[in-house]
């Protein structure tokens, strides 16, 4: 007397369902019928249901398994495969770990690169400032963003710098001309400067094309910042 189905699934260790699926994406052969219509399981059934359970535990999918054939009871490159697979992803868990460790040590924010965060940490930067780092963090080399961020850390509330932050949208003509003037010749913006000379050095090794970064930089300030600080940046790059 053969095993019926639920038998077959309680001595693999399995689910009814699991072996109807096996039929289903045929996996598992259809066995015998008995008189009465029911299945009727031997023990190749159970050795291949055993041995498509033990490789899926493994890592194995189903598709990969179907790939096999029915006789290959050690199925070497397969294995090796998978094994390549898993170190990889040990080897990235293992730095996501690392780097939640630093997170959660620091309390870091997780909006920006654990390191140019841990840079950033005191720096009082308003919510545009910020902001505007998050988006270059997507688009420039980490080079040139650990650069930025080491010019950011010389970021003080001097006035000329909190004058531009505050700047309401409607300042006249005057005020946004003496602002730049004044915001041209600060140190913070010389520094600036002197790390970027040329604006493209920001995002010469980027991995993004340099008329996607120029776009989105565009962008990015047009939305964070408003009509008169815009035309006060202009200026001062006039």
């Amino acid at each position: 007397m053969g095993w019926s189905t639920s038998q077959l699934a309680e001595l693999a260790g399995t689910t009814l369902r699991t072996i109807r699926h096996y039929h289903d994406v045929g996996l598992l052969p259809e066995p015998e019928r008995r008189a009465n219509g029911y299945k009727s399981y031997g023990v190749p059934h159970l050795v291949r249901v055993l041995r498509i359970k033990r490789l899926t535990d493994l890592g194995l999918s189903l598709t990969q398994i179907a790939a096999l054939g029915d006789g290959d009871e050690h199925p070497g490159e397969a294995l090796r495969e998978l094994d390549t697979e898993l170190a990889t992803t040990i080897e990235r868990l293992q730095r996501v770990r690392a780097e939640l460790a630093v997170i959660l040590r620091q309390e870091a924010p997780t909006d920006l690169p654990t390191d140019i965060a841990a840079m950033l940490a005191n720096v009082d930067l308003t919510p545009q400032d910020r902001s505007f780092t998050v988006v270059l963090a997507q688009l420039v080399s980490p080079d040139a963003l650990s650069s930025y961020a080491e010019v950011l850390k010389a970021y003080a509330k001097v006035p000329v710098l909190v004058e531009f932050d505050e700047l309401p949208a409607d300042a006249d003509e005057e005020t946004r001309q003496d602002l730049a003037d004044r915001m041209r010749v600060h140190p913070h913006v010389l520094q600036m400067r002197a790390a970027f000379p040329d604006p493209a050095t920001l995002y010469s090794a980027s991995p993004h094309s340099e008329k996607f970064v120029a776009q989105t930089i565009v962008k990015a300030i047009a939305e964070l910042y408003n009509e008169a600080q815009i035309d006060v940046l202009v200026r001062m790059n006039g």
